[in-house]
């Protein structure tokens, strides 16, 4: 920055005189440039603020050299003054401008276009050259190259300045190389390790079909530097700790032009075992006891990060009574003698803790109630930080908030902590409508309305607050239509019993060619945790179920129907739930079973009793989530009785279609009448197995097998005459929706369902 020289030197006041600075005015100011002019004397007048005639102050003058280097025009900026008369100073701001950029030149781009390489750099024509800038910008091209498939490519540059101008030339000199793809990873040194299992951990793949569209199979410098890496902390997490993995003793060979063989030499060293386990500074608990607490034990693979996990285990453990400071320090102390690692957890233990009160901020349209009922902790309980950790949970899965921060906050009364909770509100309502396309439905138009923390009694503030949930869809589409209203108060009584209820109507013509059928009816229904994660379901559901537009040609089993038929049932529910995710499920397990009783004491034109199981499994393949294997099984009998002679077709099972046998059309699987007409059967098993693998973040590709079968008696599981199909399909997402796309073959089937392969698409999930 330019220098600033004394204004004057100050007399001294006289004594009992009170100092007072003298005031200065601006005379003249002038711009001078040092170096070639290319830059408008109007741009420097512009950014400053001193003005002639004005008063000359010091600081007005820094903030003009500050506001004129902001710009970045300028190399170097220097404010001179010339004394007048002893009262004003004439300005002489000396300026020296930066080269400007005249134009930009690309030299041995013989496979690329410059104007493509444009788009990856932000030096441009007519700016200021800013050589730190232009070497970010080699870097963005070489980065580009290099996804592209060029990992041999070399960019430097140049820039030619013309000193009489001020305007200067960027050359990026490029060699480019030949294209290559990653046609294998190999590993030397890996003694003990499979190769499979590395190249999982890595993100550098060889070239498979689909990298055209991952954009993997290609030599990138920075994703192959986190890699290695990547290996490292695999191999440490085997208790490898010792593992030598030198980018200099990586190999690149390449037996064709394009072609690229990558090969990781690497040193293992020995695998460390967990020796003694000791704990210090522990008065509340033994040492017998902590180490039960402990998962690691003696004689163990040492993995870093299970230790670390014991550390916080530990920790929970005191927390759990309410010791909320007590802090734990792992120390490794190698042993000589038998070439283990010996553990000692420094334990610093902290004075018990109770609540005091519970400070809730950032609610500001959830009542507070909402949030209190979800706590396991109160006023007066002993601080656990378990219970709080549960507590937090519990909140994030009503999924009334984008973020929960459940934290102890200190007060001033001894042994006691506020339990503070910081929540950011999220979106709870939504209004959709548009327009959609499945291979049941053909084309269809729907809008939607749901408020999943609904409050009917407050309409200040827009129905919001309660924690209820209230949705209303409607739906047209070209061969079906539906209403649907529901409401649930999960907290009835504030009490965690839930009451809901609700009222729908749909029609649709796409269960058979021969009638059309129209359902309206109500369920209400209670539902209550009953024991850990398993919850409980009573309902009771009256439809009245119209056959209308019955062909002429239709079974004497199809016309007997035609008509009003009524159904009043009661059903139970068990439901456990363990998945971590509802949608891209990648662990845990949905298991449900259903009972459902209709006629006989209470009412309705049909009898009948139905048992259903329905399950599900996800496991994560090789340790990584972007591979998940699905496992679905389904089972299930219904029977009539009373004064039903048979059952009714429409509450008989049939598979096929989008969520049951993909290589079928909806409902073709299954017993028919004398004309080839299905109309269902009273048993049915089912069996899926998915394995899907990120392609892009959030496409997944899928193949599928689905077998299943549906026999005309109760009770009757025989497989005897099952059908089955494989395929393939996509799972992405569309409008916030997820999206199946599955293309299926059909394997073993009869003349009438097996009428070739079926396309399907269809939004939601499979279970």
């Amino acid at each position: 920055m330019g220098s600033l020289p004394v204004l004057a030197q100050l007399q001294a006041p006289a004594i009992g005189q009170e100092a007072t600075a003298p005031v200065f005015k601006v005379g003249s100011i002038t711009v001078k440039f040092v170096g070639a002019a290319n830059v408008n004397e109007q741009v420097v007048r512009a950014n400053m603020q001193v003005r002639e005639g004005g008063d000359l102050d010091d600081t007005m003058l820094d903030r003009d050299i500050r506001s004129l280097y902001r710009t970045g025009l300028f190399e170097f900026i220097e404010i001179k003054r010339e004394s007048v008369d002893g009262k004003s100073f004439n300005l002489v701001v000396e300026v020296t401008p930066k080269f400007r950029v005249l134009a930009i030149k690309y030299e041995g781009n013989k496979r690329v276009k410059g104007t493509r390489l444009e788009k990856e750099i932000k030096t441009k024509p007519n700016t200021a050259l800013d050589e730190r800038q232009v070497k970010e910008d080699a870097e963005k091209i070489r980065e580009y190259y290099q996804k592209a498939g060029y990992n041999q490519v070399s960019i430097n540059y140049a820039v030619e300045r013309d000193r009489a101008t001020g305007f200067g030339t960027v050359v990026f000199k490029i060699k480019e190389g030949n294209k290559v793809k990653i046609s294998d990873v190999r590993f030397v040194g890996n003694a003990n390790v499979k190769a499979r299992a590395l190249r999982g951990v890595m993100e550098t793949k060889k070239w498979w079909m689909f990298s055209w569209l991952t954009g993997s199979g290609r030599f990138k410098d920075d994703e192959f530097d986190d890699d290695l890496e990547k290996l490292r902390d695999y191999y440490r997490e085997k208790g490898y700790l010792d593992v030598e993995i030198a980018q200099e003793n990586v190999r690149f060979d390449y037996p064709a032009p394009e072609k690229l063989v990558l090969t990781v030499n690497l040193t293992e060293g020995r695998q460390y075992r967990i020796g003694e386990i000791s704990f210090k500074g522990n008065k509340l608990f033994t040492a017998a006891l902590l180490k039960r607490v402990a998962r690691q034990k003696s004689g163990l693979v040492f993995v870093p990060s299970k230790l670390d996990k014991d550390v916080e285990r530990l920790e929970d453990f005191y927390g759990k009574d309410g010791y909320l400071d007590t802090r734990v320090r792992l120390t490794r102390k190698p042993n000589v003698n038998t070439g283990d690692i010996d553990i000692e957890y420094a334990i610093n233990e902290s004075e018990k803790f109770n609540v005091e009160s519970i400070v809730i901020e950032g609610n500001a349209k959830t009542k507070s109630t909402v949030v209190v009922r979800e706590l396991v902790l109160g006023p007066g309980d002993v601080f656990s930080t378990v219970l709080m950790k549960i507590s937090k949970l519990r909140l994030e899965n009503t999924r009334f908030f984008e973020d929960v921060n459940v934290t102890p906050q200190e007060t001033n009364i001894p042994g006691r902590r506020n339990m503070r909770i910081a929540l950011k509100e999220g979106r709870t309502g939504n209004l959709t409508f548009g327009a959609g396309f499945s291979s049941l439905e053909r084309a269809t138009i729907f809008a939607e309305i749901s408020q999943s923390n609904f409050d009917i009694f407050n309409r200040r503030s827009l129905f919001q607050g309660d924690g209820q949930k209230f949705r209303l869809r409607m739906q047209l589409g070209s061969q079906s239509s539906e209403v649907v209203l529901s409401f649930e108060e999960p907290w009835l009584f504030q009490k965690q019993l839930a009451l809901g209820f609700s009222i729908f109507r749909t029609s649709s013509d796409y269960n058979s060619t021969f009638y059309s059928q129209v359902e309206t009816g109500a369920e209400i229904y209670l539902r209550k945790r009953l024991f850990e994660l398993v919850e409980g379901k009573l309902s009771y559901t009256y439809q009245i179920i119209e056959i209308r537009d019955v062909s002429s040609s239709a079974s004497n089993q199809i016309r007997s129907l035609e008509g009003k038929n009524t159904v009043s049932k009661v059903g139970f529910q068990l439901l456990r739930d363990t998945r971590d995710k509802i949608i891209n499920t990648t662990s845990g397990n949905r298991v449900e079973i259903n009972a459902d009783i209709a006629g006989g004491p209470i009412g309705g034109s049909d009898n009948f009793y139905r048992f259903e199981f329905r399950g599900s499994q996800f496991f994560p393949v090789f340790e990584t989530q972007a591979q998940v294997l699905s496992l679905i099984a389904r089972a299930g009998v219904v029977q009539n009785f009373g004064d039903s002679k048979v059952l009714p077709y429409y509450n008989a099972f049939y598979l096929g279609g989008p969520y049951t046998l993909r290589g079928y059309e909806f409902r073709e699987v299954g017993p028919r009448d004398e004309f080839g007409e299905p109309v269902g059967g009273k048993s049915y098993g089912f069996f899926s197995a998915e394995y899907s693998v990120d392609i892009v973040s959030p496409i997944r590709f899928a193949i599928f097998y689905d077998a299943g079968f549906v026999n005309k008696g109760a009770y009757d599981f025989n497989p005897a005459s099952y059908n089955d199909n494989f395929g393939f399909g996509l799972r992405l997402f569309v409008a916030g929706a997820p999206l199946s796309l599955d293309f299926g073959i059909p394997i073993t089937g009869t003349v009438q369902n097996k009428k070739g392969n079926q396309f399907n698409f269809s939004f939601g999930t499979r279970f």
